[in-house]
């Protein structure tokens, strides 16, 4: 009975002696293995797609992916600098990365790719000074869902000035540019080619006629991939890789377009730098560029020799006339003003989506009217309505006063958030100034209807 028991003893021992051996190699096993931690604002179709050919080759990496927006990115690595545990940022705001290096939190990184040119239409790939590089090119436009625009009996657009006609009313979407890095750079896109005045003027006409301003960028491309709405305004991305993920959707560059890089940057102080450079040399290779063509991805290669495998019709910057001679991009000018023209944005549109509908609706009903109808009386209330929309609460010099731009250092994610200080007291004045011109407008179209 004794010999049995002991014999059992053994026996338990042994396997846990054995379990014991197995856990702490695989505990040591884990030890060993490196991390690579990157901050990104992309996608998941594309995230997995390079995390899991990177794997492939560096088995021994443990690659995790932190998804934030890129205004919360700049702001985690910022706060998280003092104990940084960051090795990336990879993000497509080129704007984005000159905030991160103003403030010394990326290292610079001498790239060993070849065959990536200095310039992408007008714009350099790479930072100059060597603290982030480009490894897709990005444009900015317009995507529509065909089938939806067909039912609707709606055009298809061809520049930003349409998405102002009354034809596209309650129809079009768009995110707010504090919450997407790239939308900002379709405004400051649209602001640096018509002049300040100008292009705060055409934002609010195509405002005026929009469904939605979503919450988050790809928000955009769901609502025209569902119908909910037929026309977005996006990164050229979003739409490319719906039609390559077979929504019935098209997407042009307007004339006045920007083409910039998406950017990836070496976080300073990163604990692991040898391997965020290996993920960069990754990006930049020929298959880590030939990954950019994948249906659901669809970006731009900064590689030109890429493009011998892209699928027919797929642009090409380095040889479609339209894209190379893409708007020259002030990189300083957008980085400057960044927070003004986003909290700008969020005061005169997103906040005041239903002010800025109802009076657009209303100057329509009017032009409507007037095509039928003219009436010089009606006709000059309706100009002044028209002006009064346009209007901005603050001229260009102002926006571009460092002193000025300065007091804008908090992002609002919904109207009720609360800033303070100056910049709480200077958003409260640029909001009873377009609240009143709002309601001035409508109210001078509904006069000008009357009197027809």
């Amino acid at each position: 009975m004794l010999n049995k028991l002991s014999r059992k003893t053994v026996k338990c021992l042994a396997i846990g002696s054995l379990a014991f051996a197995v856990a702490s190699v695989t505990q040591m096993a884990i030890a060993a293995q490196e991390t690579l931690t990157i901050v990104t604002s992309f996608p998941k179709d594309l995230t997995k797609v390079f995390k899991a050919e990177f794997q492939k080759l560096h088995p021994d990496v443990k690659l995790e992916v932190l998804k934030k927006k890129t205004s919360a990115g700049i702001k985690y690595i910022s706060e998280t600098s003092a104990n940084n545990k960051i090795d990336l940022f990879w993000a497509s705001a080129p704007d984005a990365f000159e905030v991160l290096k103003d403030g010394d939190l990326l290292q610079k990184y001498t790239l060993k790719a070849q065959g990536i040119p200095q310039k992408v239409g007008s714009f350099p790939i790479h930072d100059p000074e060597g603290y982030y590089k480009g490894f897709a090119a990005a444009g900015y436009g317009i995507m529509w869902n065909t089938r939806y625009t067909k039912a609707k009996k709606i055009p298809a657009p061809g520049n930003w000035s349409d998405l102002e006609k009354p034809v596209y009313f309650n129809h079009v979407g768009m995110s707010a540019p504090s919450r997407s890095g790239t939308t900002h750079l379709t405004v400051e896109t649209i602001l640096q080619a018509n002049g300040w005045a100008g292009g705060w003027g055409s934002l609010k006409r195509m405002a005026g006629n929009f469904k939605s301003v979503t919450e988050r960028s790809f928000g955009v491309p769901d609502g025209v991939n569902s119908g909910n709405f037929g026309v977005g305004i996006v990164i050229d991305f979003f739409g490319l890789s719906s039609q390559g993920a077979g929504f019935p959707v098209e997407f042009i560059y307007p004339p006045a377009t920007a083409l910039v890089p998406a950017n990836i940057g070496v976080v300073s102080n990163a604990p692991n730098p040898k391997m965020a450079g290996e993920f960069i040399e990754f990006l930049l290779s020929d298959r880590g560029q030939e990954l950019l063509l994948s249906p659901k991805i669809r970006r731009l290669p900064v590689n030109p020799k890429t493009y011998d495998k892209a699928p027919k019709g797929f642009p090409n910057p380095f040889k479609d006339s339209s894209l190379q001679s893409a708007l020259h991009f002030d990189l300083t000018l957008s980085k400057n003003r960044y927070n003004l023209v986003n909290s700008l944005f969020d005061v005169m549109i997103t906040y005041r989506m239903d002010d800025l509908r109802a009076a657009t609706k209303a100057i329509h009903a009017a032009d409507s009217a007037l095509a039928s109808k003219p009436n010089a009386a009606a006709a000059d209330l309706v100009k002044q309505a028209k002006a009064l929309i346009a209007k901005a609460p603050i001229t260009e010099a102002q926006a571009n006063s460092p002193d000025f731009s300065a007091i804008f250092t908090k992002k609002r994610k919904k109207a009720t958030d609360k800033v303070t200080g100056r910049q709480a007291e200077v958003e409260a004045k640029w909001d009873a100034f377009v609240v009143e011109n709002y309601a001035q407008a409508k109210a001078l179209a509904e006069k000008a209807i009357s009197l027809m």
